[in-house]
């Protein structure tokens, strides 16, 4: 069989953006410096370590002969494919990234990006969340992405404001209860 009927896709540059939201356009990538950070420690790792120890296997899996069924050759090319993408998308995110230090709101009571905010719903339910940028936001922490809705919803609102989030249920109103932010670094 010919090698262009059992090539596979190298995922190109459209792949780039699918592990993340895209930004809404003509916004800027907001991230907290820790967030920041985390992606560029993420980038180096992956082109200081990771990529070159995956070339290695796949020169050292090239040398072994037929190509076609050695799978040290086919998987270390698929992990070299997805290690390039995820560096591309690393880079482009970092490049727009806009770092936005929220210990400068540190002992204001009106909501910003990287504000910890404690709402309750009309039900009575309260939930505490954090503002965070689209590349750092973790719902399993309690961090939801500046651009959601009801980030949208609670930004420039003050401590005893009530604001109004639209839900698939319906219209909800939220009674923010608490606003905090991080204690500014201590310099030594």
């Amino acid at each position: 069989m010919s090698k262009a009927f059992t090539k596979e896709s190298d995922g190109g540059e459209d792949d780039d953006d699918l592990s993340l939201p895209p930004l809404p356009a003509g916004t800027r990538n907001y991230m907290t410096p820790q967030g920041y950070l985390r992606l560029r420690t993420e980038l180096i790792n992956l082109i200081d370590t990771e990529r070159p120890k995956v070339v290695e296997i796949v020169h050292w899996a090239a040398s072994n002969g037929d190509r076609s069924e050695n799978g040290d050759y086919i998987y270390g090319k698929k992990r070299l494919r997805e290690i390039d993408r995820r560096i591309r998308f690393l880079t482009k995110r970092l490049d727009i990234a806009e770092v936005a230090d929220p210990s400068q709101h540190h002992g204001s009571d009106q909501v910003f990006f990287g504000a910890t905010v404690t709402y309750e719903t009309q039900a009575g339910v309260s939930r505490t969340i954090t503002i965070k940028g689209i590349d750092e936001a973790d719902a399993l922490q309690g961090e939801v992405s500046w651009v959601s809705p009801v980030a949208r919803a609670l930004l420039k609102s003050r401590e005893g404001d009530e604001v109004q989030l639209m839900t698939p249920g319906g219209l909800e109103r939220l009674e923010v209860i608490q606003v905090r932010y991080p204690a500014p670094p201590t310099a030594h």
